[in-house]
């Protein structure tokens, strides 16, 4: 059974995700502030953490970064902050996911499901390393990429930004993350640059580059790779 460990401090939000999550056979612990949800995270070892931001003891960001200092269970943010400064700051603390309420109880049960699915997902052997769509494959051990049978030459810059996106399936990565893994900076002066050479990938890569289906734009916040 996957158990989920939900952090939150609204008593009918918490009977509400209880509710639903028990119907669909998900085993429940719920946590009313931090200092309860970083104890019950040591113990019961949840398979996902579902945490709201605004605790009544200390901020939600507080209790990730305490959490991601010695556990990589995928987090979903789910949080009345709508500003993007918000969101980027728990993304760059190491959530998995942002939700914002008020928020569909259908799409929340979709992210929590793809999050048990990335955790649950074996690694790729290095000599497997291949990533299929329907438009084209990427090996990265050769570092190549091909569509319609044909190689598509990619620059590093390209490519380094394409190996981290892939290599994070279904999460967002951040501009912040993006800018200091591949120049080295992390201004947002910078995101210009960022925006060119993920036109340049759409381009080559994509159908439709004006609608992608696979290197998705989150406006404000950054990039996600949709296998």
């Amino acid at each position: 059974m996957t158990r989920v460990l939900v952090v939150e401090d609204d008593p009918q939000l918490v009977r509400a995700l209880v509710i639903n999550m028990q119907v669909r056979r998900y085993g429940v612990d719920a946590a009313p502030d931090g200092a309860t949800a970083l104890r019950l995270a040591a113990t019961r070892r949840p398979d996902v953490v579902i945490l709201d931001l605004g605790l009544p003891d200390m901020d939600g960001v507080d209790v990730l970064k305490a959490l991601r200092g010695w556990s990589r269970v995928p987090v979903l943010v789910l949080s009345a902050r709508r500003a993007s400064a918000e969101k980027v700051a728990a993304l760059d603390a190491g959530a998995d996911d942002y939700i914002t309420k008020p928020f569909s109880m259908d799409e929340l049960m979709a992210r929590l499901r793809a999050a048990v699915r990335r955790v649950e997902e074996a690694p790729l052997a290095p000599e497997t390393m291949l990533v299929e769509t329907e438009e084209f494959t990427v090996d990265l051990l050769a570092k190549k990429v091909v569509r319609g049978r044909h190689d598509v030459r990619l620059t590093p810059t390209e490519w380094h930004l394409l190996e981290i996106l892939i290599t994070n399936p279904g999460r967002l990565v951040t501009q912040k993350y993006l800018l200091q893994e591949v120049w080295g900076v992390s201004r947002s002066t910078k995101s210009n640059y960022l925006r060119v050479y993920m036109a340049q990938l759409r381009r080559k890569l994509e159908a439709d580059p004006a609608h992608p289906r696979y290197l998705i734009t989150e406006p404000g916040m950054g990039y996600r790779f949709e296998g």
